[in-house]
């Protein structure tokens, strides 16, 4: 039985959500680098670990998974004695959890990492930002980060008054965003959303896997 291996590239935000609950954990892991300028994600071995080819893939022992969400989400059960807890215990507050976790892979994240795309990604691959794709796309995220603003008058973090995988979740396309002023405005006028920002971006976690 080996140990903890995250097959994956540093700079990918699914890739950084499973290293931040990882990290979470205090949790001993090998970082296998997949170079995905050359493609490494779409040819063998890697697709023998996830035949849709995409990073991140984790192998614990005899278990392989692929899917970021459903990777932090084993982390957080099979690893709950260790670190700090990712949960919500008890079927009403699993039930929210759960909830939560659907509005950020369906409501924030295409949202956000469209944006990402057209303002930080593009960038680095020398391609032009389509500005009307992004007053669009910060349209509907100011709508999300409205519900947000309102949830969090109910509890500290998105499911509960701890840091959860909810938050977690969040933290990778955050970060990116943060550094893209009028995007970074639509969370820093939110004073709740602000908040919950800062503590979940400064987190030790989070912070180890700022490039």
């Amino acid at each position: 039985m080996g140990g903890i291996k995250v097959f994956g590239n540093a700079v990918s935000t699914p890739t950084r959500r499973v290293l931040i609950a990882l990290h979470e954990k205090n949790l001993d892991f090998e970082f296998v680098h997949v170079d995905l300028n050359d493609g490494e994600h779409k040819k063998e071995p890697f697709l023998s670990l996830n035949p849709f080819g995409k990073v991140p893939a984790l192998e614990d022992g005899d278990l392989k998974l692929f899917e970021s969400r459903a990777i932090t989400q084993y982390i957080a059960h099979a690893y709950a004695d260790k670190g700090n807890q990712l949960l919500s215990l008890g079927t009403k507050n699993m039930a929210i959890l759960a909830m939560g976790m659907e509005i950020e892979a369906h409501e924030f994240d295409p949202v956000a990492s469209k944006l990402g795309w057209e303002k930080i990604y593009k960038l680095f691959f020398g391609l032009t930002t389509n500005q009307a794709i992004v007053e669009e796309e910060e349209i509907k995220l100011a709508k999300v980060l409205d519900i947000y603003e309102a949830r969090l008058k109910e509890s500290k973090y998105l499911a509960c008054d701890h840091f959860t995988l909810v938050d977690l979740h969040h933290i990778p396309v955050i970060q990116y965003l943060l550094s893209t002023p009028t995007t970074k405005k639509l969370f820093d006028e939110r004073p709740r959303v602000s908040s919950w920002v800062d503590k979940i971006t400064s987190r030790p976690s989070s912070l180890k896997i700022l490039l």
